[in-house]
C-alpha cells in the first residue's frame, strides 16, 4: 500500500472543493473505494452505508466515496440509495485506486463460487440488481480510515463480495 503524507492528501480534491487532508484534520473519513456502479456489490455497499450513515457521522466521521464515474451517473446512484450530498471524488482512470493499492482482480476474485453466491444474495434476494459496467469491472474496491492525513485503518477486499463492518471501522478513530 502506498503510503501517503500529509501534503499529498492534500492534493486529492473532494467533491465539496476541499482536500482529503484537509477534511481528515477536523473529522476521520471513512474513505469507501466502489466497485463500478453496475456492480451488485457496490449497490450493496451503498445500501450498507445509507443503513449506517447517521451511527458512522454520529462517531464524529465523514463519509468520502471513490467511484469510476462522472458526477452526475454518482449523485443519481446517492439519491437512489438516500446518500444525497454525499461527498465523492471521481477517479475513472483509477489512480487513486493504484495509490491506496487496490488491484484489478482475478477472475476467482470477481467471479468465484462465493462470489457467485453472494452476488445471486444481495442481486436477486435483496432486489439490487445487476447492471451494465459503468467504469473498470475488473477493479477491486476498498476502505480506509484517514485521520489528520494518515491512513488508520484499511479494508482491502479479497473479493468482490467481501463486506466490510463500516461501523467497527469508523470506531477506530473517535472524536
Amino acid at each position: 500500500m502506498y503510503d501517503f503524507e500529509q501534503k499529498e492528501m492534500t492534493d486529492i480534491i473532494v467533491s465539496d472543493g476541499n482536500s482529503l487532508g484537509e477534511l481528515s484534520i477536523d473529522n476521520p473519513i471513512l474513505l469507501i473505494f466502489l466497485r463500478h456502479f453496475g456492480c451488485t456489490f457496490c449497490r450493496e455497499a451503498l445500501l450498507d452505508i445509507s443503513e449506517r450513515r447517521e451511527q458512522i457521522e454520529n462517531e464524529g466521521v465523514k463519509v468520502v466515496f471513490v467511484h469510476m464515474s462522472d458526477t452526475a451517473m454518482a449523485e443519481q446512484y446517492f439519491k437512489r440509495f438516500n446518500l444525497e450530498g454525499s461527498l465523492h471524488i471521481c477517479d475513472p482512470a483509477c489512480d487513486l485506486y493504484q495509490q491506496f493499492g487496490l488491484v484489478k482482480g482475478k477472475f476467482r476474485q470477481l467471479f468465484g463460487l462465493n462470489v457467485f453466491i453472494r452476488g445471486f444474495e444481495a442481486g436477486v434476494m435483496k432486489g439490487l440488481g445487476i447492471g451494465k459496467a459503468i467504469g473498470d469491472s475488473f477493479q477491486m474496491p476498498g476502505v480506509f480510515v484517514i485521520k489528520n492525513g494518515e491512513i488508520r485503518e484499511s479494508f482491502i477486499h479479497k473479493q468482490a463480495s467481501d463486506r466490510p463492518d463500516y461501523e467497527a471501522m469508523a470506531q477506530c478513530c473517535r472524536v
